[in-house]
């Protein structure tokens, strides 16, 4: 071990360390290896101890050794994320929020909690008055809100609540700079996004204040269909049916489902399929919806049984990536945006261009007011090549690619500077100490 980490280890006593290099390999790593374009950027990229604070002072503490050895830091919450966010490109150390758990107040709309509450522990809170979180991850019974607000991006509730990034979103963070006398900052309102999405490059994230969504009774369906696109315009329709409350409409192309292994016994094989999440108030309605498209319904499980058993939402969303790769690692994925595509005619376009190359996975989100279809393709890899050459053809087509196959801000979603965040990290990171080389902007 370096001097220069071995002194820092030594002030930080008290506050639990580990430097056992199998775990503090392990705690390198996200869902990353989703990608076989970053397995080789990552592999071998590891920190040289994993610190474990339990409340803000400590944190104070690490970021002030940091600074003093001049060591780098990477914040991890669970390790969800599948781009190498938490991966530390230049070893240091990492610092794991998990023991910081505290829920410090929930009232009507609005939770504080500490970085390291983890979604399903809220929610089970929250809806002790009737409320839970306006949106989760598909990893929502291990990731951290914390983790979530500066790896993702929207999820299971973005259909009725938009993204992350949306106004309101998200009321207030606390995080704690890199400076040499580090400080705690509160940003509230619009100045949230200085350091949301931003992967931890700007500031270590301690505690938040989130808006919660009424707590509703959710019925949880399958609907098969006898093809894709009448499957994607019913989850289309479902999504502008203002007067049908739903979580999720995750749509899925033949054979995804047929990697669903828990849900062999009910989906047809080879199904065209949508799996949904409905207000047990609105299931009436959604039944009508779902004759009028000629759907059937394959399974179907009621809101009291919420808690039993299989959740579809572990389905959706990068789980789909999840149970495809568990039948096939050879398989990855994209992510797609099909904006101003109202009639679906560019989602029908790319699905029969590229069949079962690219196989056609949607989550339909609101973005600016109007549902939409986002993708979460699964791709049959085979070189690096031909996966740039659909990524330029989607985008020479018009679709909106945010490619989950680098771990640079800036290249993945924006595709472009954000100033703002940029503009904090020179103020609260002066030495480029937070998770280093993932900002591109900062090099």
């Amino acid at each position: 071990m370096q001097i220069s980490l071995k002194n820092l280890l030594e002030e930080l006593s008290g506050i639990e360390v580990i430097t056992n290099p199998e775990q503090v390999a392990k705690l390198s790593e996200d869902f990353a290896h989703f990608s076989p374009v970053l397995v080789p950027l990552l592999t071998g990229k590891v920190g040289d101890a994993v610190v474990r604070p339990t409340n803000e002072n400590e944190v104070l503490r690490i970021a002030k050794a940091c600074v003093k050895y001049n060591i780098p830091l990477t914040v991890r919450g669970s390790g969800t994320g599948n781009y190498g966010q938490c991966t530390p490109l230049k070893g240091g150390v990492i610092l794991e929020t998990l023991r910081m758990q505290e829920i410090k107040w929930i009232k009507a709309g609005l939770a504080c909690v500490e970085t390291g509450v983890k979604m399903a522990v809220l929610d089970k809170k929250a809806q002790e008055i009737g409320w839970e979180s306006r949106m989760i991850p598909s990893t929502f019974r291990s990731a951290t809100v914390g983790g979530f607000i500066a790896g993702g991006s929207g999820g299971i509730g973005s259909v009725l609540y938009g993204q992350l990034r949306d106004r309101g979103n998200l009321r207030a963070v606390r995080v704690v700079t890199l400076e040499d006398e580090p400080r705690i900052i509160e940003l509230r309102g619009d100045d949230v996004q200085k350091v949301a999405h931003a992967y931890g490059t700007n500031g270590i994230i301690t505690e938040l204040e989130v808006p919660l969504a009424p707590a509703y009774g959710w019925d949880e369906f399958v609907v098969s269909f006898p093809d894709f696109m009448t499957a994607a315009r019913f989850g289309q329709a479902l999504g502008n049916s203002d007067g049908i409350i739903k979580k999720m409409i995750s749509v899925h192309t033949s054979p995804i489902a047929n990697y669903f292994n828990a849900l062999q016994s009910y989906i047809p094989k080879d199904s065209h399929c949508a799996l949904v999440l409905v207000a047990e108030s609105d299931r009436e309605p959604f039944q009508s919806l779902v004759r009028d498209f000629k759907g059937e319904i394959c399974y179907e499980k009621s809101a009291r049984d919420a808690g039993k058993g299989i959740s579809l939402i572990e389905f959706s969303w990068n789980h789909t990536t999840l149970h495809a790769r568990a039948a096939d690692p050879s398989l990855t994925y994209l992510q797609s945006l099909f904006l101003n595509d109202p009639q679906l005619e560019l989602v029908q376009r790319m699905h029969e261009y590229f069949g079962d190359e690219v196989m056609m996975h949607l989550e339909f989100i609101k973005v600016n007011g109007v549902v939409i279809p986002a993708a979460i393709q699964v791709v049959r890899f085979t070189t690096s090549d031909r996966l740039n050459e659909i990524i330029r053809y989607h985008e020479a087509q018009g679709v909106f690619i945010a490619n989950p196959h680098t771990y640079i801000l800036e290249d993945g979603g924006m595709k472009t500077v954000d100033y703002e965040q940029l503009n904090f990290k020179r103020m609260v990171d002066p030495y480029g100490l937070m998770n280093p080389d993932k900002m591109k902007a900062w090099q």
